[in-house]
């Protein structure tokens, strides 16, 4: 399992239009409206047959109303006593 975490600005008025696209129509996955230079932040559970690059370029990239994107990938994760 691959987890995403990616930050999504949004067009003047589309954020929640564009999660609720990205909920219904791309992946389940959460998502959070934050504050800052994007509007949404997403986290995202891919299998690990799925190539990062290609599910961003071709799935998420299509939503109408995103206007850019800052994709991160988390490599481990981490709980009290874990480490």
């Amino acid at each position: 399992m691959k987890t995403l975490i990616v930050q999504i600005k949004c067009q003047l008025g589309q954020a929640y239009q564009v999660a609720a696209d990205i909920i219904d129509k791309v992946i389940p996955c959460h998502i959070y409206s934050i504050s800052g230079h994007y509007d949404l932040l997403a986290v995202i559970n891919l299998d690990d047959e799925v190539d990062p690059g290609q599910f961003v370029n071709n799935q998420l990239h299509k939503v109408p109303g995103i206007a850019e994107t800052s994709t991160m990938i988390a490599f481990n994760a981490f709980a009290p006593g874990a480490v």
